[in-house]
């Protein structure tokens, strides 16, 4: 009998928010530009800020759509459309990697992450929310602006822009730290940060299968000159095991991960407990979802994680991830119900996003 043929892998959708001028506009035109071959669509909810020529279009606006040089797609839209924009961006034949919707400068995150949550659309899922900050203006954006402490809370993400021209960078940054919710927090400027810490940058066609993070040491381009190179920001860790883990291990160590680990994907082997599927697991700052998947046919059935934070001990999760592993025969009767409360749930996604 053959195998089911796997799902399409959802589309990450990554929510990018940030006050008027602390440098959302050149992130995405870093991420735009440093993509490594995947194919960005962009929803911008604010098209008048979009300072046009950065973004080297190569097309004309028409039905509020700009076709872009690098082979990107933006669009110019109302938070209301966003179920419409992500329908039609999610459609298989664009080829479309990864969504970012840049935010208003004036507009509540918060609102734009639960439409996300509360989306039916099988071919996305939510890709956390990035808050930028000017470092310069850090200060005065607060008092302007005291609503961006509870922003910082909501981010699985802060990028501390500007840090160049900042007197007391490292004042901010602390800071900025202590207003977060166990997110990550990561130093920029000129908005460069690694595209790799957002989405699997495609690999090139000679090679096969996804980028690896030790591939991003290899890598040379003209952004590492004013930051160090990009992927100095955070630490990553590749775990891969042969015997499958432990469900209620697994959780008791996902609910206590530390501040910082920002992303955490892979593909779960829980043997006895689900014999049929494995489970894509997909977490973004707080946000945690498993996908149960039929098993492709033939190959050796693996966990297969990566760890992706800012400050994180990589060795001390490793081990922590080691001792997940089991060897026991038969299925806990109650062990996977850990796991199925973070199975897609619309309803609850609303309630709990973490």
């Amino acid at each position: 009998m053959s195998q089911p043929s796997p799902k399409p892998q959802q589309i990450p959708v990554v929510v990018l928010a940030g006050f008027l001028g602390s440098g959302k506009t050149t992130l995405l035109n870093h991420l735009l530009h440093r993509s490594g071959g995947s194919r960005i669509g962009a929803i911008v909810n604010d098209f008048g800020a979009i300072e046009i020529d950065a973004m080297a279009v190569a097309g004309a606006l028409g039905d509020s759509t700009v076709s872009l040089g690098n082979g990107c797609l933006c669009c110019a839209v109302d938070a209301s459309e966003l179920d419409q924009y992500l329908e039609r961006l999610a459609e298989p034949s664009l080829g479309i990697d990864v969504i970012v919707i840049e935010a208003s400068g004036l507009a509540e995150p918060q609102e734009l992450v639960r439409m996300l949550l509360a989306s039916e659309h099988p071919g996305v899922v939510y890709g956390g929310l990035v808050e930028v900050v000017d470092a310069v203006e850090f200060d005065d954006t607060r008092a302007r602006h005291p609503e961006i402490d509870r922003h910082l809370a909501l981010a699985d993400l802060a990028v501390v822009n500007k840090l160049d021209r900042a007197a007391d960078g490292e004042r901010v940054l602390g800071l900025v730290r202590s207003l977060v919710d166990r997110a990550a927090v990561v130093p920029a400027t000129y908005g460069r940060i690694d595209p790799e810490f957002l989405f699997d940058c495609r690999p090139g066609e000679e090679r096969i299968g996804q980028l690896s993070f030790d591939d991003l040491h290899e890598h040379g381009g003209d952004d590492h000159g004013h930051a160090g190179h990009l992927h100095a920001a955070y630490d990553s860790l590749s775990f891969v095991s042969r015997e499958p883990l432990d469900p209620r291990r697994l959780m008791a160590f996902l609910d206590s991960r530390p501040d910082g680990l920002y992303r955490i994907k892979g593909y779960v082997d829980f043997g006895p407990h689900d014999v049929r599927n494995r489970y894509a697991i997909h977490a973004v700052g707080r946000f945690l979802r498993f996908y149960p998947e039929p098993w492709p046919g033939g190959g050796e059935r693996l966990t297969q994680l990566v760890l992706i934070g800012s400050g994180i001990d990589a060795p001390a999760l490793g081990k922590d991830l080691e001792a997940c592993r089991s060897e026991a025969p038969h299925a806990d009767e109650h062990g996977m119900w850990g796991v199925l409360r973070y199975v897609r749930d619309p309803e609850a996604d609303l309630a709990d996003p973490a």
